[in-house]
């Protein structure tokens, strides 16, 4: 058979379940997945094997209206992801409906010729007979070539997506081999999964200001791995919230970091995490090259 080899990427709104969606379609947890808005911040890569389809899906970070430059960052990384893409896959939160950031993605990207799907996600959260009204309003804002109805958590409908891409991407030979689920550099998968857990755990108590970086990563006789990480905080009392009570609180959010460091690496791993005070992290152009973002002037 033929192979096929295309580019897929996942836009829409904060919170429309884009990396939920990935890390189903690629089989492995790959980009982070939190309550919070804007949790992804740069496009993450992740390749899935189709029939005799090698699909690469870029997960973007959520489009909205960006105020501060790391937003504007973000944005831009995501827009330029679907510039890249062979097609791309617009999810909707049926939940939420049409809002003023998911408008502003139909109305740019009508005005492209960039070949586009809709995917109106979470169905498992509302009344069945909302989602056809919903389609058609979506189907005047911007011309689909389908519309799927899918569940990002529970899988319905995935299947029929992911069929359909395997045969809409090009004839080509596959860019990655088999068994390559990603091109992200361990250190920063290792970073990502530690900004994940500092979120679920502290929840609203510290908005954007947490970045995490992987300084040191040491492979051990045993098979082991030793990883050193630095969590970048803006203020002392942030600091304080991330460390808790002696200690107690960055414990816990190790802990929990290197239960899923091990299933995603497969081996032991060895944690140390240090929090320290950057206070102009969120405005430094070395931080934006780490996470993969092109610096906003």
């Amino acid at each position: 058979m033929t192979q096929r080899c295309g580019y897929v990427a996942l836009v829409g709104a904060p919170n429309a379940g884009k990396s939920t969606l990935l890390n189903l379609l690629v089989g492995t947890k790959l980009s982070i997945v939190t309550p919070k808005v804007q949790t992804t911040r740069s496009c993450v890569l992740g390749i899935a094997l189709k029939s005799e389809a090698q699909l690469i899906f870029i997960d973007t970070p959520g489009i909205f209206a960006p105020k501060r430059r790391l937003d504007r960052a973000m944005v831009a990384a995501a827009w330029a992801g679907a510039e890249d893409a062979d097609i791309v896959v617009v999810l909707v939160d049926v939940a939420r409906g049409i809002d003023d950031d998911t408008r502003g993605i139909l109305e740019r990207l009508k005005a492209t010729q960039r070949r586009r799907v809709l995917a109106l996600n979470k169905i498992d959260l509302v009344k069945r007979e909302k989602l056809l009204p919903l389609a058609n309003e979506l189907a005047q804002l911007c011309d689909f070539e389908r519309v799927f109805m899918i569940s990002s958590t529970a899988g319905d409908g995935t299947a029929d997506l992911a069929e359909f891409l395997a045969c809409a991407v090009p004839e080509a030979p596959w860019l990655y081999p088999e068994d390559q689920l990603t091109d992200l550099p361990q250190r920063l998968l290792a970073a990502e999964i530690t900004r994940e857990q500092i979120y679920l755990q502290l929840h609203q108590e510290l908005p954007y200001a947490a970045a995490v970086e992987t300084e040191q990563w040491e492979g051990r006789p045993d098979g082991s791995v030793k990883i050193s990480q630095v969590i970048h905080v803006q203020r002392e009392g942030q600091k304080a919230i991330v460390l808790g009570k002696g200690g107690a609180q960055v414990k816990k959010i190790g802990a929990a970091a290197r239960v899923e460091l091990e299933k995603l690496l497969e081996r032991r791993v060895h944690l140390f995490l240090f929090v320290r005070v950057t206070p102009e992290w969120a405005e430094d152009r070395a931080r934006f090259e780490a996470m993969g973002l092109d610096y906003p002037e």
